[in-house]
Order: C-alpha cells, then structure tokens, then sequence
C-alpha cells in the first residue's frame, strides 16, 4: 500500500462519519424533499462505502480514524444549528463541496493503485460520490461559488 492508499481510506472513513449525520439531520432540518433525497443518498452510499472501508482496513491491517476531523464535525455542528431554507443551502454547500474534492482524490487513487482492495473501493467510491454530486445538483441549489470553491484546489 502506498500512502495515498493509506490517505484514501482515512478520507473515505472520515467522510462517512460526517455525511452518515448529515443526511440523518436532511430527514429533519430540511424544508425541501429533494434535500432529504439527497440526505437519504447519502446515508445508503455512506453505509456501504463504510461497510467496505472497515473491511478493506482490517483486511489490508492499516488502522482508520473513529471520528470525523475537527472540521467535519464543525460542520455538523452548523447544520445542527439550521433549519429550512438555510438548512437546505448550507447542506449543499457543505456537501457539494467536500464530493467535489474528494472525487479529484479519488482519480488519482483508482489511476494509480497496485492494491485490488483499494482499487475496488475506489471505483465503488467513484460511483457513490458521483450519485451524491448527481442528487445534490438535482435540488437547484449548488452555486458558482461552490463550484469555484472546488475549482480553486485543483492543482493546475
């Protein structure tokens, strides 16, 4: 295993540990349905992606954080705090964001692996955030400040 390999599963574990409480506070902070839709995409794919992480790192006997960073569960904390429409845009914002740079980590990975388990997990990573990108972009509310977020950690 290299250590993006290593990186990769913490990322996918870390990001499952702040989007599984996400999309359960979408079920009730939200005012929109497409918000609890994507809620909901997000705690089905986080499930499995977690289901496969846990086994890959044990299988692969590299350790994976138990919580989320510092920043993650700052996060939560301010979706806690929403209700409604401001809810709603702060889900979006937050999330579109995070799928939108993750998924960069996740082309180099599935690119550049040797690790079949790794590899794996990357494609099934790819599929998922990609739904989630789908379903967030499907509420209206992603923004060009978002995607100009994104954009800015793009290595040129």
């Amino acid at each position: 295993m290299t250590a993006l390999d290593k990186t990769f599963l913490t990322k996918v574990r870390q990001a499952g540990l702040w989007e599984m409480p996400a999309g359960r506070l979408a079920q009730t902070h939200a005012s929109s349905e497409a918000i609890k839709r994507a809620g909901m995409h997000l705690l089905d794919g986080h499930s499995k992606l977690d289901q496969l992480v846990r086994e890959d790192s044990e299988a692969l006997n590299a350790p994976i954080p138990d919580e989320a960073t510092a920043e993650q569960q700052g996060w939560v904390a301010q979706l806690k705090k929403a209700r409604g429409r401001a809810f709603d845009q702060l889900f979006v914002d937050l999330l579109r964001a995070s799928h939108g740079k993750v998924f960069i980590t996740i082309g180099e990975v599935r690119a550049s692996t040797k690790n079949t388990l790794i590899r794996r997990l990357a494609t099934q990573t790819n599929n998922t955030v990609q739904d989630h990108m789908d379903v967030l972009e499907d509420t209206g509310l992603v923004t060009d400040a978002t995607l100009d977020d994104v954009a800015s950690t793009i290595p040129k």
